[in-house]
């Protein structure tokens, strides 16, 4: 592990020390963070699978009511009779926070009555698919408001986990080794002054018994 570029002093060890400290305390913080994140994640996966197979069903059923349609009465007839009306809001739109996660929430407008085309031309069966689409509709909401959520917490975890990794293997590490790098290097300083200290005195104490004599 590559050890920092700092001065080897009392000074740089203390911050070095603190530094270290606070970046364990991130580490435990985010490492929980993270741990929360990966539960939500998985329980809405869970609870989104069976959602998106109950509005496949019903979609699939909806397109099949349309498909009966358009052999009936041919697919320039059904495309003019979509087109009809004209266009208005269909949801509105805001955020929550989910873990510092801002998610969207569609909440769905009042759907206009099918019209603007003549029923005595296009088959009942029309209205019924119309119908069936626009019962479908809220949960297709719900289903895309889910699906956004999680892919949200998806990318907050993706990040989440590079900012753990990166302090648990690059910067507590870093930081480690250079505190016992300067703590090493203080200590050898403080061994080679207590060396020199002793050789003073011996000198000292040697000038002093030769001016006894």
């Amino acid at each position: 592990m590559a050890k920092m570029c700092v001065n080897p002093n009392r000074m740089e060890l203390l911050k070095l020390k603190r530094r270290g400290d606070v970046a364990k305390r991130g580490h435990k913080l985010l490492k929980d963070k993270f741990d929360e994140l990966l539960k939500e994640f998985i329980a809405r996966i869970s609870a989104n699978r069976k959602l998106r197979a109950e509005v496949e069903a019903e979609l699939k059923a909806a397109y099949g009511l349309f498909a009966v349609a358009r052999a009936e009465a041919g697919r320039a007839a059904i495309t003019q009779a979509l087109l009809a009306g004209a266009p208005i809001e269909l949801l509105d739109t805001s955020e929550k926070s989910v873990m510092s996660v801002h998610v969207p929430i569609f909440e769905q407008l009042e759907l206009a009555e099918p019209g603007g085309y003549s029923f005595s031309t296009l088959p009942v069966v029309l209205d019924e698919a119309l119908a069936r689409l626009a019962a479908v509709a809220p949960r297709m909401l719900e289903l895309a408001e889910r699906e956004k959520a999680i892919e949200l917490l998806a990318a907050e975890i993706e990040r989440t986990r590079r900012r753990v990794n990166a302090l648990e293997y690059v910067l507590i590490p870093s930081i480690h080794e250079t505190v016992k790098d300067i703590q090493m290097k203080l200590d050898e300083a403080e061994r080679g002054n207590l060396t020199r200290l002793m050789k003073v005195k011996d000198i000292i104490a040697a000038q002093e018994a030769a001016g006894e004599r």
